[in-house]
């Protein structure tokens, strides 16, 4: 008599699924796109009081539905942001409600409203990541990002909290003119403070949400120089080379086809943003890749919609001469969301990223001065991708 029985992965479902890539394993979510600060570079920050934007944002009832249609594909993990997604005065009900379905929880936040109430559920629940901006060391620096008298004191407050609480968090910046000088030191703030390092946020996007000006030009002019983003990434340049290395060894090598998403939007996860749309990413955001989950179901978006934004083909003849001969498009975040944010379109190369990926591959010693990867990446068609790494 057998007592156990020898079955492959295939038997099951959900491997199948994962196999096929077809797995959702997160979800990211805005709860709000209102926030208390204003930060000069970003994109969103409605007001705390938009009634307008309070009044379609997407509800408690829609939020649990959606839980429990993810829950059931599979789900384990769910990103909360915003906007400030502690604003929301039913915050606390949703992180319990996804608690209580067993998700991950990654919660960004500026740390600004973080009080004895919320230290309480977080030391209770912990999330498992709790991501805080930081925008200086001083006041002035800080609130000259913020534009928020006060804000620097409340931040302090916030994570002294959690500090004192033992909740565990990871510091982020933004480099900005208006902080670059204490870049070095916000990052051994972060590595005393919380025991880790600074997430630094060196390429500023447009936003989302296209139009033809307003923020877009303000944003544009605190964009950072090839040669200043270079100056940040060697400060810990030991660091960087290692990490670097690794991502190369990964993902270096030339796309190969005229398909757009090369990137990982819709693969394993997806985003929903405040007025309850699902995106392949938080930052796409075409009209043709947005799907209405007031006007249809989780399951569809995710089952048949979202493959089907991912099959959409480049037919810009700049992208497909550029673009898709390039072996360094990873390194240059070239994707459909930051075309469509930059231009409006999906498939028109971004010279920001572009010009700053090529500082940053002379650097690393993958391109000579005055080449152009796609160049390169015609002359080495033939070669694999990993022998380039002899230059790192």
């Amino acid at each position: 008599m057998a007592y156990a029985e020898k079955i492959t992965l295939d038997h099951f479902p959900l491997w199948q699924r994962m196999k096929d890539k077809r797995h959702l394993s997160q979800v990211s979510m805005e709860l709000t796109e209102r926030c208390n600060n204003n930060c000069v570079h970003c994109y969103i920050n409605l007001p705390v009081n938009d009634d307008q934007a309070k009044k379609r944002e997407i509800t408690f009832e829609e939020i649990k539905a959606i839980v429990d249609q993810a829950t059931g594909m599979g789900c384990l993990s769910w990103h909360l942001t915003g906007g400030e997604p502690l604003l929301r005065e039913d915050f606390s009900d949703i992180y319990l409600y996804l608690k209580r379905k067993g998700m991950r929880i990654t919660l960004f936040t500026n740390a600004t409203l973080i009080n004895l109430g919320i230290t309480k559920l977080f030391k209770k629940y912990p999330p498992q990541n709790l991501e805080v901006s930081i925008y200086g060391l001083s006041q002035k620096t800080y609130e000259a990002v913020t534009r928020n008298p006060g804000s620097f004191d409340a931040f302090k407050q916030g994570i002294n909290l959690l500090k004192k609480n033992s909740i565990l968090f990871t510091l982020k910046t933004a480099a900005l003119p208006q902080n670059f000088h204490e870049i070095e030191k916000m990052r051994d703030f972060a590595q005393s403070f919380t025991g880790e390092q600074l997430g630094t946020i060196l390429k500023l996007n447009l936003g989302s949400r296209f139009n033809g000006g307003g923020k877009r030009g303000q944003i544009k002019r605190l964009r950072l120089p090839s040669n200043k983003v270079m100056e940040v990434l060697k400060q810990d340049e030991e660091k960087y080379r290692k990490d670097i290395e690794q991502f190369c060894q990964k993902f270096l090598g030339i796309p190969g086809d005229d398909r757009l998403f090369s990137c990982g939007a819709g693969v394993g996860g997806c985003h929903i943003d405040a007025y309850n749309n699902l995106q392949l990413c938080m930052l796409l955001r075409n009209p043709d890749c947005v799907y209405s989950l007031r006007e249809g179901s989780f399951k569809e978006a995710w089952e048949r919609f979202v493959p089907r934004v991912r099959e959409i083909r480049a037919d810009n003849q700049k992208y497909q001469k550029k673009c898709q001969r390039c072996f360094i498009k990873s390194l240059c975040l070239q994707c459909p969301a930051w075309s469509w944010m930059e231009h409006g379109v999906l498939d028109e190369p971004v010279e920001y990223l572009c010009k700053t990926a090529h500082a940053e591959a002379v650097w690393l010693g993958l391109l000579k001065k005055e080449e152009k990867s796609w160049e390169v990446g015609i002359r080495n068609e033939g070669k694999k991708s990993a022998a380039l790494l002899s230059y790192l």
